[in-house]
C-alpha cells in the first residue's frame, strides 16, 4: 500500500536582520505543507543561486543591504515568472506598495502582521489572492480619490476595490452578495474598460490612477 504524502510548498526567505530570519523560518518549518529550503541575509546572494533555488514563493523584505527587495522581486519576476513574492517590511508607504506591486509582488504585509496571519497569507498567495495588512489596505484605500473618466459603473468600482484589497473571486462574491460568475462579468468589464489583461495590471492601474 503506497502512503500519500502531501508536496511541501518550497518557502525562500530573504532578510537582513538574523533574529526576524531564524523567526520566519521556524514559523514556516512548523506549518503543515510548508517548508524555507533557503534563507538570504542581502538580495544579490539570493538572486546569484536563484537557479538552484527555484522557490515557489519568497518572503521578501524591502530596505536590504545592497540591492533593494523590489529591485530583487523585480528581477525575480523576470527568471521566474511562475514564482511569487509577499513583501514583509516595516514600511506603511503608499509608494513601495505601488512600486512593488509594479515589480511583481502579490501582497505587502507588515512585520507587526501576528505569525498565523503571515502563514494565512502564504496560502492566500499561492491560492491565487493578493494579500495586505489591514493598515496597508486602509492606508492605500484612503490615500486615492475615485475618478469617474475610467467609465466603471459603481458596482465595478465595489469589484476592483475588493480586488484591490486581495480578495478571491469567492470572497468577492460573498462580500458582495453576488455570484462567482457574476463577479468574473465584472472583472472582465473592469478589464477591457481599464485596457489591462490580468489582476496584477488592473490593481496597478487602480493605484496608480486613484481609482479605488
Amino acid at each position: 500500500m503506497t502512503t500519500y504524502r502531501p508536496r511541501n510548498i518550497r518557502i525562500t526567505i530573504v532578510e537582513d536582520d538574523p533574529e526576524i530570519r531564524l523567526n520566519l523560518a521556524l514559523l514556516i518549518n512548523t506549518t503543515e505543507g510548508l517548508i524555507c529550503q533557503y534563507t538570504f541575509s542581502n538580495a544579490e546572494e539570493f538572486l546569484t543561486n536563484l537557479d538552484s533555488v527555484d522557490p515557489e514563493l519568497v518572503l521578501m523584505d524591502i530596505q536590504l543591504p545592497g540591492m533593494s527587495g523590489i529591485d530583487a522581486v523585480r528581477r525575480l519576476k523576470e527568471k521566474n515568472p511562475e514564482a511569487e513574492a509577499l513583501m514583509l517590511t516595516v514600511y506603511q508607504d503608499d509608494k513601495l506598495v505601488f512600486d512593488s506591486l509594479c515589480a511583481g509582488a502579490s501582497g505587502y504585509l507588515v512585520k507587526s502582521t501576528p505569525p498565523e496571519k503571515i502563514v494565512e497569507s502564504i496560502r492566500e498567495v499561492l491560492n491565487g489572492g493578493a494579500p495586505m495588512s489591514t493598515q496597508i489596505a486602509r492606508m492605500v484605500v484612503s490615500s486615492f480619490q475615485k475618478k469617474n473618466e475610467s467609465g466603471l459603473t459603481e458596482r465595478e468600482y465595489d469589484v476592483l476595490d475588493q480586488l484591490c484589497k486581495g480578495k478571491s473571486y469567492k470572497n468577492i462574491g460573498d462580500a458582495l452578495f453576488i455570484s462567482q460568475d457574476t463577479v468574473r462579468s465584472h472583472i472582465k468589464s473592469i478589464y477591457k474598460k481599464l485596457e489591462v489583461n490580468s489582476k496584477s495590471e488592473a490593481v496597478v492601474k487602480a493605484f496608480r490612477e486613484r481609482l479605488v
